[in-house]
């Protein structure tokens, strides 16, 4: 029920032209072949007759920029819905995977017993820090925890910059021989 070429360019000319009753014929002549379009693309009932809503829409409110000499009238129309529909597929959540595919994937967390090993390291570290004087052990966190610079400590503990390469390496020294204890 389409119409001829010359009756649906002559509807979308009365459409630019805001004619409810031409918009209302326009409907009734292409809306079943544009609905074939956006199931064909969409494959789903329920969204292509929200789509065909949509698409009559962007026809009613682009229906001026139809260049008859360009396309034909059913042409425009079909790549109005066409686009809109990819439009829609585009903007699509991805599917997710079956959760069977995950097995494969690697956990870069690391297993009970690499934490409670990583937890008694630390505990031996700390111990060791724990054994330094106290301005010597604060150098050593802010040096390798914090990632001060040896010109920072020396202001921050107020020392000459020689005196806090020595602290670090002499405790660094005392740290190496204590975990190895």
């Amino acid at each position: 029920m389409a119409g001829t070429a010359s009756e649906v360019t002559d509807l979308l000319s009365r459409v630019a032209l805001r004619d409810r009753a031409a918009f209302r014929e326009l409907y009734a002549r292409t809306s079943a072949k544009l609905f074939g379009v956006c199931l064909r693309i969409l494959n789903d009932r329920a969204e292509a007759e929200e789509a065909l809503q949509e698409i009559f829409v962007k026809i009613w409110q682009r229906a001026d920029r139809y260049v008859a000499s360009t396309y034909s009238p059913i042409s425009w129309l079909v790549a109005v819905a066409r686009n809109h529909c990819l439009d829609l597929l585009r903007g699509r959540k991805p599917t997710t995977e079956d959760i069977d595919l995950a097995e494969g994937i690697a956990d870069g967390a690391p297993d009970p017993e690499q934490a409670a090993m990583a937890t008694g390291e630390r505990a031996r570290i700390d111990g060791c820090l724990d054994a330094l004087e106290a301005g010597r052990a604060d150098a050593v966190r802010g040096a390798y925890l914090e990632g001060l610079s040896y010109e920072q400590l020396a202001e921050r503990h107020n020392v000459p910059l020689n005196t806090m390469r020595t602290w670090l390496r002499r405790s660094l020294l005392k740290l190496r021989n204590c975990l190895s204890a």
